[in-house]
């Protein structure tokens, strides 16, 4: 039976996704459905980089068996839906993350136990089936519906209502659903954990490698987005999905695999993995924006590009443009439109503006 926890969490995560897929205007997600470049990128980064430096943690250095294998889930996992919200709230390219969830979730069903598969055999000297058996395959099912439902209709609601004081209200309903989330799921591993957790009575050598995959993703996630010439909130957008993992998916793993000390041992991995993600992207993300690397000024107030979508400022700015480029400027140019548009052609009246 589903429980009350499952469905609240469930239905702010609806939220949340519906509210950022309903600020992406549909002309600019159509745009990115056709960057291959990034998006084959994006899928690069957290199917296969991420994923292999989490195996070379666990290869080369001292965690324990059950951190090691929460360590494979969590680096494995699709992306978490906080990505969007990141990107939302740091004036990333929005649409660009919309679409990377909607690949990166369906892509996860074959990718994630493929990954685990071969990661698992190598770094252990043997194959360990066990993993992809403990993985809450109804959980993940449940997670991609909600994700692709939820992307779905936003998208639909954003183009049905085309407006943008719309797509304004849709973004602060994504990130209430958003700040409603975290408080959830902090409770929530506050109140369900019983303290076993033990996050903070480990050796520094778990800390360092449980954070070297975020870090060294990051990294790489940079250098490479620069190399094949991303835009910069494309390159943002990408560092972020590329490290920013849905950790639920290791706490239920761990809780089916392991007791006693190992249980405490694999559920400190996920916690611990959120915080760095969070502390370590949201620097980042405000060290991309004071660079001129998001779609908000650089020398605003910081509270103002929070509290802002410049996703959907950009797009109206654009709109507002073209439509001042195609209106005439005076009854002369009406004329010559006139004249022209009757043959068909639509192009003479930016040649008459442009001689004046």
């Amino acid at each position: 039976m589903i429980s009350f926890n499952e469905i609240a969490g469930n239905a702010l995560l609806f939220f949340l996704v519906f509210g950022m897929s309903a600020t992406v205007d549909i002309h600019m997600l159509l745009l990115q459905l056709k960057n291959i470049r990034a998006i084959l990128m994006g899928v690069f980064l957290q199917f296969a980089i991420l994923p292999m430096l989490g195996f070379l943690v666990v290869k080369f250095g001292t965690l324990e068996r059950s951190a090691g294998i929460s360590l494979l889930v969590v680096t494995s996992s699709p992306g978490g839906s906080y990505s969007n919200w990141w990107c939302s709230i740091f004036n990333a390219d929005l649409a660009l993350s919309v679409t990377m969830t909607a690949i990166s979730t369906l892509l996860s069903v074959v990718l994630m136990p493929a990954n685990l598969l071969i990661y698992s055999k190598y770094a252990f000297d043997h194959e360990d089936d066990t993993i992809v058996e403990s993985l809450d395959f109804n959980s993940l099912f449940i997670a991609l519906t909600v994700v692709i439902s939820a992307i779905g209709l936003g998208l639909f609601a954003s183009a049905k209502v085309h407006s943008y004081k719309f797509n304004i209200y849709a973004n602060k309903l994504g990130n209430y659903a958003g700040i409603s989330l975290v408080v959830f799921s902090a409770l929530l591993s506050n109140t369900s954990g019983g303290g076993d957790q033990k996050i903070w009575n480990h050796e520094w050598q778990f800390y360092v490698g449980v954070m070297l995959p975020c870090l060294g993703g990051l990294c790489l996630s940079n250098l490479l987005t620069t190399f094949v010439s991303l835009n910069k909130p494309e390159r943002v957008t990408l560092s972020v999905e590329c490290c920013y993992q849905n950790v639920g998916i290791a706490t239920s793993v761990a809780l089916t695999m392991f007791q006693g000390e190992e249980l405490a041992t694999a559920m400190a991995v996920p916690l611990y993995y959120g915080l760095l993600e969070a502390v370590i992207l949201g620097l980042y993300c405000i060290g991309a924006w004071k660079l001129g690397w998001t779609k908000a000024p650089k020398n605003i107030n910081f509270f103002t590009m929070i509290g802002t979508s410049f996703e959907v400022l950009t797009t109206e700015h654009g709109d507002l443009i073209a439509i001042e480029v195609s209106l005439p400027k005076n009854q002369k140019d009406m004329k010559e439109r006139t004249k022209m548009g009757s043959d068909g052609e639509i192009l003479h009246l930016k040649h008459s503006i442009d001689d004046e």
